[in-house]
């Protein structure tokens, strides 16, 4: 699979998450993808939904749960870049906490690895203080 192929599969990814097409966006998956969002080392009290997962399965359960608690917006890309088995994307996307009523927008990067054509990892950076002021 070509980088540019791949770029287009996270392309792909971010069109059906934009449709609210989570079942085309799990099939872009491996069975056994690794996932975090955010990538941290602290585990939140108010973001309970933001922990490691592995397997489709597991991360269907992370968008059911942080669903409940947070209504996204589409993801905007700003820029992208590939280089083997890697895609690093930046990008912004807005969302509202459904709680609070209250608005974020974050700035974030995500990688995502290959293997066999499918993404295998995906590692979502963002700084979660906009998000937690949200909940307040």
């Amino acid at each position: 699979m070509s980088e540019e192929q791949k770029e287009r599969v996270v392309r792909r990814l971010f069109e059906a998450f934009g449709r609210g097409d989570i079942p085309a966006a799990m099939e872009l998956f491996g069975e056994d993808v690794e996932f975090r969002s955010p990538v941290t080392r602290t585990r939140h009290d108010i973001l309970t939904w933001a922990r490691p997962r592995r397997g489709r399965r597991e991360v269907l359960q992370f968008f059911s749960e942080m669903g409940a608690e947070v209504a996204p917006e589409p993801f905007q890309v700003l820029g992208m870049i590939s280089k083997g088995d890697t895609v690093v994307v930046e990008g912004r996307n807005s969302g509202t906490v459904r709680s609070t009523g209250t608005r974020f927008t974050h700035d974030w990067v995500m990688v995502f690895s290959f293997r066999d054509g499918k993404i295998t990892r995906n590692d979502h950076y963002y700084d979660s203080a906009g998000l937690l002021a949200a909940y307040r």
